[in-house]
């Protein structure tokens, strides 16, 4: 027995909800003018919330879809405002909520969930793991000079904010999204993008490109500057692009920026080209990267059936603490995906299921880490070429 109960909320509870969330943040309530624009976040239907007395827990999502390896697109649930006051947390508050969640999205049939964690150690516990790495970087913008050959690109044109407000979603629908993890950005996605740039501290600027058939691309950014007689810092939040004109020429644009420093992006691809742009390939460096987007199967079978393969077929025997139903053996080939009884080829949990799905990490790594179960040598280098994929995955919308 427990002392709490985890509920949908009703629409008043809501923003009791996104303030609980907030202080386990250490960030301030939400003001009213804040709230406006925070309320337009919430599908409804989507928040839960963990009573005792009063609101002692908290978490959310909305619905969107994902590509994933071979092009498809599939349902996911993106999970965010997770949290548990300080004063009720390990009490199997976090625990509770979890289930209700996952135990709700698989009965609306979505077969994913999917995370940014804020701490690395929780989310492995209810069947989460990386499943996408990006990298961050710097440019010295007076030494990154572009090479002769580096296309011109077209046209930039700038939108103000109120303009990119306007049209950024469309043209963010309109770019085709090829890498696996990359998501759509429904209507419950942008509020949150709009309040980050009306809060920004320095103006946030939208540049789009014109390729010869239209827009084909945009990066949003801001300049950081504590002083006017000290170094800018250029702050890349996105960058999207169709072409590898729209990619050069947004960069160009960028190094064209006056009273710039440095150019710094942040949770980009991990093969995102930059530095091949320049004549000192030393313009760019590396600040970090880490583990991007957090995946969760909740509906195994229809999870596995619903991407690409090449390779041989493997048996996987998936074990699923959480969703009880999930567990149990997969024929996965390039054929299709079925339950089998045959002898496994690997035993993994879930979780590390989730690592290999988008291809970010080889079976035989998290093998040799301990975290998959091989009856032989040949099991996983099946295993290697069925779950690779072409290009990195990398998700890009953080929620």
């Amino acid at each position: 027995m427990t002392d709490y109960t985890v509920r949908t909320l009703r629409p008043d509870e809501h923003r009791a909800a996104a303030d609980l969330f907030r202080s386990t943040l250490h960030v301030v309530p939400t003001t009213d003018d804040s709230w406006r624009i925070t309320e337009r976040m919430l599908q409804p239907g989507r928040t839960l919330g963990a009573f005792d007395t009063e609101l002692i827990g908290t978490a959310r999502s909305f619905d969107a879809e994902m590509t994933l390896p071979g092009g498809a697109r599939a349902g996911l649930a993106a999970v965010t405002g997770v949290g548990v006051r300080p004063d009720r947390t390990r009490r199997g508050v976090l625990t509770e909520l979890m289930r209700t969640q996952l135990t709700d999205i698989a009965a609306r049939g979505l077969p994913f969930a999917a995370l940014w964690a804020s701490e690395g150690v929780i989310y492995h516990r209810f069947g989460y793991g990386v499943a996408t790495r990006s990298r961050s970087y710097e440019i010295q913008r007076r030494r990154a000079v572009l090479r002769p050959e580096v296309p011109a690109g077209g046209q930039v044109e700038l939108w103000s904010l109120d303009t990119a407000l306007e049209r950024l979603p469309a043209l963010y629908d309109a770019l085709p999204h090829p890498r696996p993890a990359m998501m759509t950005r429904p209507p419950y996605w942008w509020p949150g993008w709009e309040r980050h740039a009306r809060e920004a501290t320095s103006p946030v600027v939208t540049a789009v490109h014109h390729g010869s058939e239209g827009p084909d691309g945009y990066v949003v950014y801001k300049v950081e500057r504590k002083h006017w007689s000290e170094p800018a810092t250029l702050d890349v939040i996105g960058l999207e692009t169709a072409t590898d004109e729209a990619f050069t020429g947004l960069w160009r644009y960028l190094l064209g920026v006056d009273l710039v420093d440095t150019i710094r992006a942040d949770e980009r691809p991990v093969d995102e080209p930059v530095e091949l742009l320049f004549t000192d390939i030393r313009a760019v460096r590396d600040t970090g990267g880490g583990d991007e987007l957090w995946l969760r199967l909740v509906d195994v079978p229809a999870a596995l059936g619903a991407r690409g393969y090449t390779g041989e077929p493997v048996v996987l025997e998936v074990a699923d603490p959480v969703l009880a139903a999930n567990s149990g053996r997969y024929r996965v080939s390039p054929d299709g995906v079925h339950r089998t009884d045959k002898t496994a080829d690997l035993r993994l949990d879930v979780d590390a299921l989730a690592m290999i799905y988008l291809g970010a990490w080889r079976p035989s790594l998290l093998a040799g880490a301990g975290r998959i179960r091989a009856t032989s040598a040949s099991g996983l280098e099946r295993a290697d070429r069925l779950f690779t994929t072409p290009v990195p995955a990398w998700c890009g919308t953080h929620f």
